[in-house]
């Protein structure tokens, strides 16, 4: 995950602070050498980390922090409040039309994630009840329309295409079809090239004058660093883009576009793509990634995310079931994919205040890995075995282990370990006193 490296030695010079009764000037001075370092490690612009570093010295050398009780948590909180405003300090929406449909060209090189990140665009205004129309006005790369109509076919979103015709007349007729069709929002998926150059700045400028764009979206793919923040520069002083979309950040990306974009080019990240996935792309929170990359953990987006995830008939219906002990392998089996519905689990455990750091999260692909197996066990059986384990015998249990590729010993850990959590649920499920809420969760181990 993008930030992994700053955030654990950010944190570990922090941690050093906090170890520290009272603070001198000197304590500051080391720290913020230290944090320096590890924004150019960062690959994030260098005139960035000196301002930002400037900004943190004047507020945190002065006589209230150095004084005060706390000094330590002092600096911590403004290392915080600093990161968050070198971001861009709150979150910038994405802008609409007030008279629909709106328009929003989606801008910038090949291969950054363009035209999938379209797709989960349009897939994320479709969840917030709006009727997105794809316009494939990309027509140079080969299957680059063939790509969009497969992402909308998936998504059940509609796809104007007009073939390889002039891209401002496309990019005006999918304008009349919407209004036609009463599509509210129109989704321009433009050309991109291996570089910038003006043949293809002067195309994008002839679609801007033509359909007069309520949203310019830059993409730009965060696994190129600072080259990210040059080309976002450039699309910039020709189009006046509007924010910029963070493609990549669950590679090893080292963050340092994401942290200099806002401060370099004005325009600030309105987007991040956290996953290969159609769901996987989040609005940006300033604030909400400074705390994360500090390890203060993101419990906003946790929530979210839960929300979005778990379906609330089905979790009413599996509170009453654990109430009553008669939850069954089925009923734990849709529990794993509502998980994984909220992403992967480094990601979600990153997210609770104190287990962001990499050292906290040391052996976690171990229980991932658990799950999944956890998973094939259950999938193994057949829907009767799932309702009643307990008519699993040697045979049963050796075609099962056979089935998902374990072993009976697996399976009979597995078993013993349903067992004894719906014995444990049974005896508190009268009075509710002191039920333990480990039981599921004794299944991960």
């Amino acid at each position: 995950m993008a930030f992994q490296n700053l955030s654990s030695r950010l944190q570990d010079t922090l941690r050093k602070l906090r170890g520290k009764g009272r603070l001198s000037e000197k304590d500051v001075d080391q720290a913020l050498r230290e944090i320096r370092l590890a924004l150019l490690e960062a690959d994030v612009n260098y005139k960035v980390v000196r301002d930002f570093i400037g900004q943190v010295k004047e507020r945190a050398t002065g006589h209230e922090v150095l004084s005060s009780l706390t000094p330590a948590q002092q600096v911590i909180r403004i290392v915080n409040e600093e990161l968050t405003k070198l971001m861009g300090g709150s979150q910038a929406r994405l802008t609409l039309s007030s008279q629909p449909p709106s328009v929003i060209m989606m801008v910038g090189l090949q291969g950054s994630g363009k035209t999938t990140t379209a797709g989960k665009l349009a897939r994320l205004l479709k969840s917030q009840g709006h009727r997105p129309l794809l316009t494939a006005c990309d027509i140079y790369r080969p299957a680059a329309i063939k790509q969009l109509q497969v992402l909308g076919e998936q998504l059940g979103i509609p796809v104007f295409t007009m073939g390889e015709q002039n891209p401002v007349d496309i990019a005006k007729a999918a304008l009349g079809h919407a209004r036609k069709f009463a599509n509210d929002v129109v989704i321009l998926d433009t050309a991109g090239r291996l570089h910038v150059d003006e043949e293809l700045m002067q195309e994008l400028v002839e679609i801007k004058a033509a359909v007069n764009p309520a949203e310019i979206l830059l993409v730009v793919d965060a696994m190129t660093g600072q080259d990210a923040v040059n080309v976002a520069q450039t699309f910039n002083e020709r189009l006046d883009v509007g924010g910029v979309v963070l493609t990549k950040l669950d590679g090893d990306a080292r963050g340092g576009a994401a942290l200099s974009v806002k401060a370099v080019t004005g325009k600030p990240i309105k987007f991040i793509g956290v996953s290969e996935k159609m769901d996987g792309l989040e609005p940006f929170h300033p604030d909400r990634m400074a705390s994360r990359i500090l390890g203060m953990g993101d419990l906003l987006t946790l929530i979210e995310k839960a929300a979005q995830a778990v379906d609330q008939e089905k979790a009413e219906q599996m509170a009453a079931k654990l109430k009553e002990a008669e939850f069954t392998l089925e009923d734990f089996l849709d529990q794993i994919g509502q998980m994984k519905d909220m992403g992967p689990i480094d990601q979600l455990i990153g997210m609770i205040p104190g287990l962001g750091g990499a050292k906290q999260l040391q052996g976690l692909e171990v229980d991932e890995t658990h799950l999944k197996k956890i998973e094939a066990i259950i999938k193994s059986m057949t829907p009767e075995e799932r309702r009643k384990p307990e008519i699993i015998d040697g045979s049963r249990r050796r075609r099962i282990a056979r089935g998902s590729g374990t072993k009976v010993q697996d399976v009979n850990r597995l078993l013993k370990q349903f067992s004894q959590t719906r014995q444990m649920l049974k005896q508190f499920s009268g009075s509710g006193k002191g039920r333990k809420k480990r039981g599921l969760f004794s299944l991960f181990q």
